[in-house]
């Protein structure tokens, strides 16, 4: 089948998209991220056993140049010849301090150690650069679930511009991640955090069960009431309950994958068509939507004037009111108000000119 501008439409054999390599970045582990706080808690408790070891020789006579010398001696096991007798209170107070002391200092240097030998300093440095990236990005979508489902959604994410960041507890599946990760629990506050849920535009839940993909939504919801959330369903009866939560779209891949094997038998042709046209960044044409905003230059105007104003421009197929309800090819002098979804379809300038007119 041949498409308006003399290029072949051909339908889509897989679903899932290869992953664009300049979009690899560093990832974060759950693992590193522990570690680093280990680290962070074991220097912590290092200063302070200095501090206390410094004040506690001062309260027993010592200067404090000498009282924190003293310290660091003991507490790092190379000992000293005392150049002033020690009472008893000095003697069990000197005792203290190495029990403790040289226990935080050997626990502090085993972490350093460990982290180097296996590698985590590098991860921990890469780490730190991947969180820096996530927090540069605003209006990225969240996929939490890097399964198939996830997968393929990222990958077509992606593919459309839009900047991804993936959550998943499973490093096995991040190992071939091309994307900013998070790996935790995506039912966590925290790791959401991470991932920068306050800036996102979008939140994808894909998880392995409808129990955790709906504790994310309400979870996402409280962190962020902006966010639009689609959340994948298992079963029909678990729908209403991820509405509830405050999903905005809820998908059933069953469903849609039954719906999508009887148009292909009965109306194959369309079904082809609405998926380059949607799809296929080869063709030059694409069906989109976008919002009218309030004071834009095509609100107020008819179909008609709206096109004359554009030059032709976008063919406009469909108009969806405030309400929800849809006006299939409407009438030409149909009223374009604010707030309504325009469906059209066009090249990309055709698209981009009508898009900046409903904004602006």
């Amino acid at each position: 089948m041949t498409g308006a501008h003399g290029k072949r439409v051909t339908a889509r054999q897989n679903a899932a998209v290869d992953p664009p390599k300049r979009l690899l970045v560093y990832r974060s582990g759950r693992s590193r991220y522990d570690l680093a706080r280990q680290l962070r808690w074991t220097v912590v408790a290092v200063v302070a056993v200095v501090v206390l070891g410094t004040v506690g020789y001062r309260l027993l006579g010592l200067n404090w140049l000498d009282a924190a010398y003293s310290t660091v001696f003991v507490v790092t096991t190379v000992g000293f010849d005392e150049p002033y007798d020690l009472d008893t209170a000095g003697k069990l107070f000197t005792i203290v301090l190495m029990l403790g002391g040289i226990g935080t200092v050997l626990y502090t240097l085993t972490l350093l150690v460990a982290a180097f030998v296996d590698g985590h300093v590098s991860s921990l440095l890469e780490g730190r650069r991947m969180q820096r990236h996530i927090d540069d990005l605003a209006d990225h979508v969240i996929v939490c679930g890097y399964g198939r489902v996830g997968r393929a959604s990222a990958h077509q994410l992606a593919r459309s511009g839009r900047q991804v960041v993936v959550v998943e507890r499973n490093a096995e599946r991040l190992a071939d991640c091309p994307y900013p990760s998070v790996e935790g629990d995506s039912t966590s506050d925290e790791t959401l955090e991470r991932a920068g849920i306050q800036r996102a535009y979008c939140l994808v839940a894909t998880l392995e069960s409808d129990a955790d993909s709906l504790f994310v939504t309400l979870s996402a919801r409280a962190l962020n009431d902006q966010l639009l959330i689609i959340a994948r369903s298992r079963t029909e009866a678990a729908v209403a309950k991820f509405e509830r939560a405050g999903a905005d779209r809820v998908v059933n891949p069953q469903r849609l994958g039954g719906d999508r094997i009887a148009a292909s038998a009965l109306q194959p042709h369309v079904v082809d068509f609405l998926d380059v046209a949607m799809h296929d960044a080869e063709i030059e044409f694409r069906l989109e939507d976008f919002e009218v905003a309030d004071g834009s230059s095509i609100a107020g105007l008819t179909i008609l004037e709206a096109r004359q104003r554009e030059g032709g421009g976008a063919l406009l197929l469909a108009i969806r009111d405030p309400g929800g309800a849809f006006v299939s090819n409407p009438d030409a002098e149909r009223e374009i108000r604010p707030g309504d979804a325009i469906i059209a379809i066009g090249t990309e300038a055709q698209l981009e000119a009508l898009r900046v007119a409903g904004s602006r």
